[in-house]
């Protein structure tokens, strides 16, 4: 997320191209866990394109190092 001030945010769209290289994740890994609602569900951005929001895809990664950290 990019803070412009104290009061507003902007947030950011990833396509799946960025996904892959923020969570090591491959395409069909992503969209099995999508399934499995086990993974944030992509935006639609168009007729064939769709993105992830960047917050959710920082969360699902802080959620996998909060589970790392209780073992």
């Amino acid at each position: 997320m990019i803070w412009t001030n104290a009061k507003e945010m902007i947030m950011k769209i990833l396509r799946l191209k960025q996904v892959i290289d923020v969570t090591g994740l491959a395409r069909s890994t992503i969209y099995k866990f999508i399934a499995e609602e086990r993974f944030p569900k992509p935006v639609p951005l168009g007729d064939r394109c769709v993105g992830w929001l960047e917050s959710e895809v920082q969360g699902w990664i802080l959620m996998r190092v909060g589970a790392r950290d209780e073992q």
